[in-house]
């Protein structure tokens, strides 16, 4: 086959492809879509997916499957997606603790971040709240400090799982203030505050979904919130800079990936699905309730976020030896 005739052969086998990519996308979706989650019920993640389930499935017009893939520090969904056919209808609600911290806390990571998945959008972020149970003798922030430093490793601390944000959060804070805490990991946010609650476990430095109720109904202490601003469901607790510790800040975020390969056309669709449905006055309110930030972001704008991340937690993990040993 000489040039001209493999050069128009080719030309014909791409041009068949991309009116079978167009057509793909403008049948999509024609079954339902799973948002595969890799945390059990409960907590920021599991919350965050659905918020979005109910609404995407009206904007999108077919039935959102909330699928939770709990374990191995997210990497059974991280793994399951990433493995999964790149058509749109298996999706991941990806937690920073993991898209950002896995990367630096397992040298053999069965997924890349960066390589493995194409971000459709921004969904979520939530500041931390630091609770405590009322059997801590501390009203704020400041005794509480105190009072860790007096008993060194007499205090134990929950997280939702190795190198989640919850633990590599308390391990920053640790470092900051010099206290000495036990970890206790758990998978999730749901099991995490059964223990917390019970008094098992006394510290849990986590989102606003997994605590904001306990606090407000007096089952834990709220000693400050780990953002720029109060959390309008607990008014009272302040801010760590407010209480003292402006040097300890920390925020998580929730987002939509699908596997790399994903046609352009799909996550265009995807992505102005997701837009529309955050943008509905009563997905608004229910995170509200829930004590959920919506922030929306495109998948540029959210590709450029994980870049920006991955150094920044790699560097916090290595300076506080976080480990999955």
């Amino acid at each position: 086959m000489n040039t001209f005739a493999f050069t128009k052969k080719l030309l014909v086998i791409l041009g068949i492809a991309t009116v079978t990519g167009i057509a793909g996308a403008q049948s999509f979706p024609d079954r339902p879509i799973t948002l595969v989650v890799p945390n059990p019920p409960g907590g920021l993640v599991d919350t965050s997916a659905r918020l979005l389930s109910e609404p995407l499935t009206r904007v999108i017009g077919q039935t959102i499957v909330v699928d939770n893939k709990p374990g191995a520090s997210g990497n059974i969904a991280y793994q399951y997606v990433a493995n999964a056919k790149p058509d749109g209808y298996t999706l991941l609600i990806s937690y920073s603790g993991y898209h950002v911290g896995n990367p630096a806390l397992m040298d053999k990571l069965p997924w890349d971040p960066i390589k493995d998945f194409s971000p459709i959008a921004l969904l979520t972020v939530s500041t931390n709240v630091i609770a405590v149970h009322p059997s801590v003798p501390v009203n704020n922030l400041k005794e509480f400090i105190a009072y860790a430093k007096a008993n060194p490793g007499k205090l134990n601390y929950a997280s939702q799982g190795n190198g989640s944000v919850s633990h590599i959060g308390t391990e920053m804070f640790k470092q900051t203030t010099g206290v000495d805490m036990v970890h206790v990991p758990y998978k999730g946010s749901g099991p995490a505050i059964q223990d917390v609650l019970a008094g098992q476990v006394q510290v849990f430095i986590s989102t606003p979904p997994s605590v904001m109720q306990h606090v407000q109904s007096g089952k834990l202490k709220g000693l400050a919130v780990t953002g720029k601003n109060r959390h309008p469901g607990m008014p009272n607790v302040p801010t760590t800079a407010e209480a003292g510790l402006p040097s300890f800040q920390l925020e998580s975020w929730v987002g939509l990936f699908a596997p790399v390969g994903t046609p352009a056309p799909i996550v265009a669709k995807l992505t102005d699905s997701v837009k529309k449905s955050l943008a509905l006055p009563e997905v608004k309110e229910r995170a509200d309730v829930a004590g959920v930030e919506l922030r929306y972001l495109t998948p540029a704008q959210t590709d450029a976020l994980v870049k920006k991340e991955l150094p920044y937690w790699n560097k916090a993990i290595k300076s506080a030896h976080i480990t999955l040993d």
